[in-house]
């Protein structure tokens, strides 16, 4: 049976009847003082930081900045809380540099972050081809960096916790790039630099001679050293660069922590630096604990350096026009 032709009952609406008003009376999200300004290739970092659009992630970058650079110059904490590929892709001297000028009183890291930043100190080198030795049961097995978390677990466990514990082993064991090592760096500057470990996630674990209850122990520690840290953080900069999943839960748990206490932490700005929206890091970080939440997404090794410098000339500027 053939297929009928079934005609519309609805005419065409008639639209002479439809009210129009100028362009100039209706809200318009896009202004063309906000637009790019081009500059010549040898302007100076403030000259290019500031030709950026005042529109999207390029607005978020210099807001960020402000952000921070206000906790600075207020003196409240800036914590930078660090995934392992922040160290993979070679962000550790920037990160020492913000330390050493106390732009960051506190590093948080997982444990993947802390074995990539140890080998780094050791040997230079870091981040071993999975693919090539999984299929013979080798990945994960250097000696030197389990010998190393195990002795550090057993060290941090008593109080001094599992960030101070690695950043001790590697002053004192002279390591030939101990410069590049934020763990060595915090022990050195004296600043907080806490290790969160997921007990299953990290090589380390697959070795016979790490004791697990000893680094329990030891970054249990460090849980309740950043929990301290924490509760002074009202007005301060919580910065999250590229962990998804174990920084954003910690972050939640300790924020409690300082509220249950009676630490209001009004005022607190959360930066989140990732190369895509993830759960735990827009609901975790950005929202739930914090007054202000920015996301910037993208590739750690270009956005850092770019808000690094735009933080210090947040702080340059802001020291020269006064509060």
């Amino acid at each position: 049976m053939a297929r009928q032709r079934v005609q519309s009952a609805l005419a065409p609406l008639d639209l002479g009847g439809v009210r129009t008003i100028s362009i100039r009376e209706r809200k318009n999200l896009v202004r063309r003082s906000q637009f790019a300004r081009a500059v010549d290739p040898d302007c100076s970092v403030r000259e290019f930081l500031a030709a950026l659009p005042a529109l999207l992630a390029a607005g978020e970058l210099r807001e960020a900045a402000a952000r921070a650079a206000a906790s600075i110059r207020g003196g409240r904490p800036v914590v930078a809380a660090l995934g392992g590929h922040v160290i993979k892709v070679g962000l550790a001297p920037l990160i020492i540099d913000l330390m050493e000028r106390r732009m960051l009183q506190g590093i948080v890291m997982n444990g993947a972050t802390a074995i990539h930043d140890y080998e780094i100190a050791l040997i230079g080198e870091t981040s071993e081809d999975v693919q090539e030795n999984i299929a013979d049961g080798s990945f994960g097995m250097a000696r030197e960096t389990a010998a190393a978390f195990a002795e550090a677990s057993a060290a941090g466990a008593g109080g001094r916790g599992l960030g101070r514990a690695l950043g001790e082993h590697i002053l004192a064991g002279g390591h030939a790039h101990a410069e590049a090592s934020v763990l060595a760096a915090a022990a050195r500057l004296g600043l907080p630099c806490t290790v969160h470990v997921a007990m299953g996630t990290d090589i380390i674990h697959m070795h016979p001679q790490l004791d697990g209850a000893a680094m329990g122990a030891a970054t249990h520690v460090d849980f309740r050293i950043l929990a301290a840290l924490v509760a002074g953080m009202e007005g301060g900069t919580w910065i999250n660069v590229g962990s998804a999943v174990v920084l954003p839960e910690v972050f939640l748990k300790v924020v409690n922590i300082a509220r249950n206490l009676g630490h209001r932490l009004a005022g607190l700005t959360a930066i989140n630096f990732d190369m895509m929206s993830h759960y735990r890091t827009s609901q975790n970080v950005l929202k739930r604990p914090v007054e202000r939440g920015i996301s910037i997404l993208g590739h750690h090794e270009i956005n850092i350096p770019l808000f690094r410098i735009a933080l210090l000339g947040a702080v340059q500027e802001g020291a020269r026009t006064g509060p």
